[in-house]
């Protein structure tokens, strides 16, 4: 499979949100979002006014959530604070992983507050106290340090992000991250689920690493920043 269906990615996060990951769901009619603990990512069913009402409920004044889609410029319920250019990729289910290199740990709650630092080196914000419960998450340790990491963000009917993917500056160059897909990848084609995945235009290595790895871009997607607006 090299296509990732629309119905389902235009909105993944709406579409995560309505089916396994409903037990996370913070929802309000035709809005959602998870819990600010977890991950800052909301959504709407589709971007009409009712909706934006309903989603600006679910948000204290000023706080900052990321929405997929849509145009934000200029409506009432939310100020748009930036916007990020990403791609979503997909690996053919063809492809088979090749067996690990290297020593992999399960990460679990315990770990949460050394998963944060480390990604916070990388994407600041997006990875949070609670994200680890969105799916599985996989590391490697130097020295008792916690190096590298990669894991699962949404999780949508046959289909699971592999999200996370981070190496500590000092440890680059070494393969960690390749490893710790490869293990994300393995797990899924056991479970018959076809691997995805978010990638910031900008973020050359990354691209080029999943290129070499035989993901397939799929399509440009644009990640929107917002927050309530006071008067809201």
């Amino acid at each position: 499979m090299n296509n990732l269906p629309a119905n389902l990615f235009a909105n993944p996060v709406w579409n995560a949100l309505q089916t396994r990951h409903r037990h996370l769901a913070l929802s309000a009619g035709d809005a959602c979002r998870y819990p600010g603990d977890i991950t800052p990512f909301a959504a709407v069913a589709a971007p009409s006014a009712p909706a934006r009402q309903q989603l600006q409920s679910l948000i204290a004044p000023g706080e900052p959530v990321w929405l997929v889609g849509g145009d934000y410029k200029e409506v009432p319920e939310f100020s748009l604070e930036a916007t990020l250019e990403t791609l979503q990729m997909v690996l053919p289910k063809e492809i088979i992983p090749p067996d690990p290199t290297i020593e992999i740990v399960r990460l679990s709650a315990e770990n949460a507050p050394e998963m944060v630092a480390l990604t916070n080196l990388a994407f600041p914000g997006f990875f949070r106290e609670r994200t680890h419960e969105m799916g599985s998450y996989y590391g490697v340790r130097s020295d008792g340090q916690l190096i590298a990491m990669g894991g699962e963000r949404l999780a949508l009917d046959s289909y699971t992000e592999i999200s996370g993917v981070c190496t500590h500056p000092g440890h680059r160059g070494k393969g960690l991250a390749a490893n710790l897909i490869w293990q994300l990848v393995r797990n899924h084609s056991r479970e018959g689920l076809v691997s995805w995945l978010h990638v910031s235009r900008e973020n050359r290595r990354a691209i080029e690493l999943y290129l070499r790895m035989g993901f397939k871009t799929v399509r440009r997607v644009t990640l929107n920043r917002v927050s309530r607006n006071l008067a809201g």
